[in-house]
C-alpha cells in the first residue's frame, strides 16, 4: 500500500494525465507510477511535443 503523502499529486495517483481533449498520456511528474518519493526529486527532461503541446510518447 502507497503512504498517502507520496500519492502524487498531478495525477492523483493513476499514474496517467489528460489534457482539454481528453488524450490520454503517462504523468511525467511521477512517471507513470502514481507516488513521487521525497528523497529522490524529479529530474528536468525535455519532452517532445506537437503543435499542440502533446507529449509525443
Amino acid at each position: 500500500m502507497v503512504d498517502r503523502n507520496h500519492v502524487c499529486k498531478a495525477c492523483e495517483g493513476t499514474g496517467m494525465l489528460a489534457d482539454d481533449e481528453e488524450w490520454q498520456y503517462t504523468c511525467t511528474v511521477c512517471g507513470g507510477e502514481g507516488y513521487v518519493q521525497q528523497e529522490h526529486p524529479a529530474s528536468s527532461i525535455v519532452l517532445n511535443v506537437d503543435e499542440n503541446n502533446r507529449i509525443l510518447d
